[in-house]
């Protein structure tokens, strides 16, 4: 079982649909606090994700106003709602999902993401951040922070701020196992987003989540 590493707060920025690694991290730690004052990070999971297709890991981004230019911070960072993004990623994820044991259950709570308008960048992490502690059942408070916390401040929390990362930055492997949908395929790609594993196992990934984990 997953044993609660800390007593102190996680302090963490906040990701789009979280990897297993991050939510992993979550689960240890009795009070979440999330800095919506960092600098959004270039190629940063706080607006990309990764799930599983027919030929490998897909890499699923939403659009950001000014791109690569931008310097804003997290909880000012606004989406370019000039491209059809919503619209194409719920197609891909029809397409990669529709054969997932639990898709069918969850599709019209999860069309709704791709349905609403959003215009901040947090507003959509939060969103998903409140459906998949529903869906998990965790009861951790969370709070956002209203000034950016200093390196001096953080000493008071388990500071995890950027040190989840995507790949190639970071490559990191749970060591959580479940049947995935083109598992023959591909072999087993670790460390996708939660939506995998949700659409995969359900109601059984919370508990998945906090087995042992297997090498």
């Amino acid at each position: 079982m997953s044993l609660q590493v800390s007593n102190k707060k996680l302090l963490i920025d906040i990701q789009c649909i979280p990897c297993i690694t991050y939510i992993k991290l979550l689960i240890d730690y009795p009070e979440w606090v999330f800095d919506i004052f960092l600098y959004h990070e270039k190629k940063s999971y706080s607006n990309r994700y990764y799930v599983a297709g027919p030929n490998g890991t897909i890499l699923l981004s939403i659009p950001l106003e000014k791109g690569k230019r931008q310097r804003t911070r997290e909880k000012d960072v606004l989406i370019d709602q000039r491209e059809n993004w919503q619209a194409r990623q719920w197609k891909t994820l029809v397409s990669a999902y529709r054969r997932s044991p639990w898709f069918e259950y969850y599709e019209d709570e999860l069309r709704m993401f791709f349905e609403k308008p959003y215009r901040f960048l947090l507003d959509w992490n939060l969103d998903w951040l409140q459906w998949m502690s529903q869906v998990l059942g965790f009861t951790q408070p969370f709070q956002l922070t209203d000034h950016f916390v200093s390196p001096e401040e953080a000493i008071e929390y388990a500071d995890y701020r950027h040190k989840i990362e995507p790949p190639p930055a970071s490559i990191s492997d749970p060591g959580i196992r479940y049947r995935q949908v083109f598992e023959e395929r591909t072999g087993f790609l670790p460390d996708l987003s939660i939506f995998d594993l949700i659409c995969c196992e359900g109601k059984h990934a919370a508990k998945i989540l906090r087995s042992e984990p297997s090498r």
